[in-house]
């Protein structure tokens, strides 16, 4: 075998690996309840013992006083609270793998807030879940007490590992489309098992796109590669492997930024008396995502904005807690777009002071790229719009007055939202208009040189023409003077 085929045979266990690491392409069909088969796609067999099964599809609620007998009903989660979802369902959602294979070195962390009736912001502090402890903490997440004026407790989730998964599961009733969508990035939003002056759970799972300063490589390095005329083989590959994985991270090399797609994945427990927020943040060493510290500092912190802490007062529905939430994720989007705004600006220039046909394959990167963001972006917007028309059933338990001044106060807060992401969306269609003129650009331009080139290389293929005539008719008149 030649050095050039060793050189460039292909490394499939490196490939492997590099697939376990991109970001998973969302099954849609599996994001949400309504779904009547949970990861049973359509060439999957059906389990016959599940069909022949006499229990009853929907086992009766626990109160978690007796089970501790048995080990705690946690154990069996999700099976022990929704029977149809089967071993075989377990594991093609990820959801097993979540349960058995964690991190146990590494304990999982529960940061808390507390929001009271009175509208108040503050951190009781973060739980320690340790390994080999489960016991202690299956009974501190039941019998905590919670402090009688509690509106909201949020519960941010670091490092979850799988008993806690199971527990919060039982603990709260959770419905496993919260698990597997998170696990699986899969954007979903839908509401379960709504009463009537009690409360109901909503889910909100999307993904969203963030600026980071650096060159970042999926292994976790700095990189600094370049993607100028001098570009090596190696930068090439990156520049076709952003084209081909829009789920990858997008570098901008003009101030060394890259955009990165995040996820914010948040389960929420109306309830007419006390209400839970629960947010998931995977644990990825090769991908960077919100860590749960940072948003519930950041959380906390809109807690004391005036304008917010009039809401909080004012309505004692624990969805405008939920829309801090969803603000995060705009305020991440309006400074991505920005940063690649500046970034075709800074292409536009090189567009116009070289010819080099390297930008123009950056283009269709950052082209594909952004045609991957216009759809987010959307999805983003439908997630608004659900908040804003599921009312909450526990309101019913409060006065008329109170009612009608919450929903009017939620119309106008998902309004106001939904008028930034309009303008995210107008700045986006405007980008693309501006990435297909440059493009148009960089094609113009190589024509153009293509153009002067020709004509050069006409031109001294006319003169040479006429040099080989001129020495022809020298040669013709000296080798034949002498028959004129």
């Amino acid at each position: 075998m030649s050095a050039l085929h060793r050189r460039h045979r292909p490394n499939y266990t490196k490939e492997f690996e590099e697939e376990k690491k991109r970001l998973p392409t969302p099954s849609h069909r599996h994001a949400a309840p309504s779904a009547p088969w949970p990861w049973v796609d359509i060439h999957d067999n059906i389990d016959p013992h599940q069909l022949e099964s006499e229990e009853p599809p929907v086992p009766d609620s626990c109160d978690h006083t007796t089970c501790s007998e048995r080990g705690g009903c946690w154990r069996g989660y999700p099976q022990s609270l929704f029977p149809n979802w089967t071993t075989a369902q377990v594991e093609k959602s990820k959801i097993s793998d979540a349960i058995v294979n964690y991190n146990k070195d590494t304990p999982c962390k529960i940061y808390h807030v507390d929001v009271n009736n009175s509208g108040f912001f503050t951190s009781p502090g973060m739980a320690k879940m340790e390994e080999g402890k489960e016991e202690e903490s299956w009974d501190r997440i039941v019998h905590t007490e919670r402090p009688q004026d509690l509106r909201v407790r949020a519960l941010f989730l670091e490092n979850l590992s799988g008993p806690v998964l199971q527990m919060l599961g039982a603990k709260y009733d959770i419905e496993p489309f919260f698990w597997s969508s998170s696990l699986n990035w899969i954007p979903s939003r839908y509401q379960e098992n709504p009463k009537a002056g009690e409360g109901d759970h909503i889910t909100i799972t999307l993904t969203f796109l963030k600026s980071m300063d650096g060159m970042y490589n999926r292994n976790g390095s700095q990189s600094t590669h370049s993607l100028t005329s001098n570009a090596t083989i190696e930068d090439r590959l990156t520049l076709t492997e952003q084209m081909i994985d829009t789920q990858a991270p997008l570098r901008l090399r003009s101030k060394k930024r890259i955009l990165v797609l995040d996820l914010l994945s948040v389960h929420l427990i109306r309830n007419k008396d006390d209400s839970t927020i629960i947010s998931y943040h995977p644990t990825m060493s090769y991908h960077p995502v919100t860590e749960a510290s940072y948003l519930r500092d950041r959380i906390r912190y809109a807690g004391q904005s005036v304008y917010w802490q009039l809401i909080f007062r004012n309505s004692p529905d624990p969805t405008f807690v939920l829309l801090t939430y969803v603000w995060h994720a705009l305020y991440a989007w309006d400074e991505a777009l920005e940063h690649l705004y500046n970034h075709i600006c800074w292409l536009e220039t090189k567009v116009i002071s070289t010819n080099d046909m390297i930008l123009t394959q950056e283009l269709h990167v950052i082209r594909a790229h952004h045609l991957h963001y216009s759809s987010l972006l959307e999805d983003f917007q439908k997630t608004v719009e659900f908040i804003k028309t599921t009312r909450n059933p526990a309101m019913d338990s409060v006065s008329k007055s109170e009612q009608e001044s919450s929903a009017k106060l939620l119309v106008r807060e998902c309004d106001n939202l939904l008028s930034e992401i309009d303008r995210l969306e107008l700045g986006s269609r405007m980008q693309d208009r501006r990435l297909k003129n440059v493009m148009n650009l960089v094609f113009s331009s190589v024509n153009i040189q293509d153009s002067k080139r020709m004509q050069q290389m006409t031109e001294a293929a006319v003169k040479d023409s006429a040099g080989t005539l001129i020495l022809y008719d020298s040669w013709f008149i000296t080798d034949h003077s002498d028959v004129i």
